[in-house]
Order: C-alpha cells, then structure tokens, then sequence
C-alpha cells in the first residue's frame, strides 16, 4: 500500500469553563452485569470541566478530520482536549502547527532530529526541518468520542 503524507486536520475551539458541567454518577464502579436497585438513588456528581481541564485558561478542544492517529484510538471526529501549557515530550500526541496546517502526531526525537510519528502505517513518519514553519501547539490530554 503506497504510504500517504497527508496530516490529520483539526478545528479547533478554546474551552469555556466558565458553566458547571455536572452530571449524575454512580457512586461505585459500573458493572457490566445487572444494575443494583442502590443505582436509583445516586446522589453523586461529577463536572467535566473540572475532570477533563487542569488550566481552563490554556485548554482548548479540537475535532478530528482524517485517519492518521487510528492506532492511538484517535479517529475522525473524535474531540481533543489539548493543554497548551504542558511541556512537549519525545512519545507525546501532540497538536502542532506545520507550514500552515493543525495536525495531530506522536513527538519522537531520534538522534537530535524531531519526527512527528503517525500511528497508522498508510501514513509516513513527517521529519521535522529548518525549512518547515513549525510549533508544537499543544499536548493532547485525553480524547473524546462518540460510541
């Protein structure tokens, strides 16, 4: 199969923490078995702005368009959380900027070069250059999807 070099796409939007997002939760585990009648009295709650985002004022969510994460668990139409205040690492999924276009990669340095690394094998590995308009723009911290 002839290897692609196009990068996932990304829309992105900053987060707004500024309403609760609470939701009802089980105060136990989730069974996969039968529900317990204790289930219909949950008095717990949990807010998502305060579970998925650690500095409101550097997050940010991005939808994904394209197939290049697929093996990360990262597919078409998946939300980002992206956190612009973490630090880059090698083995990070991060958004970067590149010669004009969000994408969404794994960071890999090797032998003092920067690669932005693929996790489906259609897709090439992208060899990080002075030539290349770049910024790591973001550090994915958890994904979003529709079941």
């Amino acid at each position: 199969m002839k290897n692609k070099t196009k990068q996932i796409q990304l829309t992105i939007c900053k987060a707004d923490t500024s309403t609760d997002i609470t939701l009802p939760m089980p105060e136990s585990s989730i069974s996969a078995g039968f529900p317990s009648p204790a289930d219909d009295y949950i008095e717990l709650s949990i807010d998502l702005n305060k579970e998925l985002i650690t500095h409101p004022s550097s997050t940010f969510f991005g939808r994904v368009k394209g197939y290049s994460m697929k093996d990360a668990g990262i597919e078409e139409g998946d939300i980002l959380v992206i956190d612009k205040s973490l630090s880059p690492k090698s083995g990070s999924v991060a958004v970067c900027f590149i010669d004009g276009e969000f994408t969404v990669k794994r960071l890999k340095n090797i032998k003092n070069n920067l690669y932005l690394i693929p996790e489906n094998p259609e897709f090439k590995p992208l060899k990080i250059t002075n030539d290349n308009n770049f910024q790591v723009w973001g550090i994915v911290t958890y994904v979003i999807k529709k079941m």
